[in-house]
């Protein structure tokens, strides 16, 4: 046999892709599955995990992460990214485009590539920008960026203003069959905001962001793809009036998904109390009310995909005061914990559930090859203990970032294992 074979051995299985949720094994050869589910010997020369009271799954995928190569490589490398999201269980990473300089073309694509290779860790797919520079006003090559690998267009950091040009791009994306990932922000109400508009803000005297700022550019992006025909993938949701607009375009079968973050699912606007500047994101953290629609969103379905929006910052500039402080929190090495702690725990979702938000659907809804554990499929997968509790360190993260407001907390679930290719990429010390 290979010395590439690699047995999984005694985990619970669970496969929302298949329907597989047993007690078993799972062998990975040459790079893919060869077997789930059965109990079998150890082919000679396999390597082999006890994985007994762990859960197998297929592998995670993260939509939507910031990895800063290049241009900020202070704050974060695509090596650095791509090893903190293997140590949070994530095989895969979808990387956003606003870099410095901003990849909207096919060089800039293949560098990601390249530079995601070279880290041999967790995959890296790039994302292309929509427009030139993400500068709103002329379309990007989609044609050659999805030629050199791009997965998808995004001008996340900045919102598509101009309604023609976001048209347009999903006219032309749906030659390529790639999802338009859109940063629902109305630019004039959101203008100089540093938190949710509401008491809250009004009490520590920070300027606010409506929550209609998501919800307008929210209903927008719906309408226009049922114009289109082109499928629209909203980023982080984080308002009721949000998921509402999102389950009544899908309703009425229009091409749109959605995703969430851990931290609008576990957070709310009451952190940003004394100034927070770990706090300090966007979408701001809203209210209560807004959690617990999300969490009902990501239960029923409403939200497709649970992502991270990894956003790693140096702690200098989050030292700033809070209006000044750059948005943005890192979330490879947390999200799985943040998920289990507040979704799964309380029984909003089943372990199942959660695997599927945070694998199968990503994979499928973006073209993305894992999210199953079936026979011939991509060896990627992440082993986890549901039921380890363990205390946040900023200081031991492998990103570059420290700017965590789950720093001291105490979170239940934890990656011990996971999976590139049928090759171990990280495995608990």
């Amino acid at each position: 046999m290979s010395a590439r074979d690699l047995l999984l051995k005694g985990g619970q299985i669970i496969d929302p892709s298949t329907g597989l949720n047993t007690i078993g094994d799972l062998l990975l050869r040459d790079g893919k599955v060869e077997s789930a589910g059965d109990r079998i010997g150890t082919p000679d020369g396999a390597e082999v995990i006890d994985c007994t009271g762990l859960v197998v799954s297929p592998g995670f995928i993260d939509v939507h992460c910031h990895l800063r190569e290049p241009g900020r490589e202070d704050v974060e490398t695509i090596a650095t990214g791509a090893r903190a999201a293997a140590a949070g269980g994530i095989t895969a990473v979808c990387a956003m485009p606003n870099t410095d300089p901003v990849t909207d073309n096919q060089a800039a694509v293949g560098f990601v590539l390249k530079q995601g290779r070279a880290a041999d860790s967790a995959r890296v797919y790039p994302i292309g920008a929509i427009s030139i520079g993400q500068n709103g006003e002329r379309l990007a090559e989609f044609g050659e960026m999805v030629g050199a690998g791009a997965v998808a267009v995004s001008d996340d950091g900045k919102p598509v203003v101009s309604s023609q040009l976001m048209r347009t791009a999903l006219e032309y994306a749906r030659a390529f069959n790639i999802p338009v990932a859109d940063h629902c922000e109305d630019p004039t109400l959101a203008a100089g905001g540093a938190m949710n508009e509401g008491i809250v803000s009004a009490r520590l005297g920070l300027r606010g962001i409506p929550a209609e700022a998501e919800e307008i550019m929210a209903i927008r992006d719906i309408l226009l793809a049922r114009l289109t025909g082109g499928h629209v993938h909203l980023c982080h949701m984080s308002t009721k009036g949000s998921i509402e607009l999102i389950r009544w375009g899908k309703e009425r079968g229009i091409r749109v998904t959605a995703e969430a973050c851990p931290h609008h699912l576990s957070l709310t606007e009451d952190c940003v109390e004394g100034y927070d500047t770990h706090a300090k994101m966007n979408p701001p953290l809203r209210t209560m009310a807004d959690v617990e629609a999300v969490r009902e969103g990501v239960r029923d379905g409403t939200i497709d995909v649970l992502a991270t929006d990894h956003a790693p910052h140096h702690n200098d500039e989050k030292a700033r005061a809070f209006a000044d402080a750059p948005n943005g929190i890192v979330g490879l090495e947390t999200a799985l914990a943040v998920n289990i702690t507040w979704l799964v725990k309380p029984g909003i979702l089943s372990l199942a559930t959660l695997i599927e938000r945070m694998s199968c659907a990503p994979a499928k809804l973006f073209g993305l090859p894992g999210g199953s554990l079936a026979r011939g499929t991509l060896g990627d997968v992440t082993v986890f203990d549901p039921t380890r509790s363990w205390k946040v360190d900023p200081a031991g993260f492998r990103t570059k970032g420290r700017n965590t407001p789950y720093g001291g907390q105490t979170l239940t679930g934890r990656a011990v294992c996971t999976v590139v290719g049928g090759r171990v990429v990280y495995r608990e010390a």
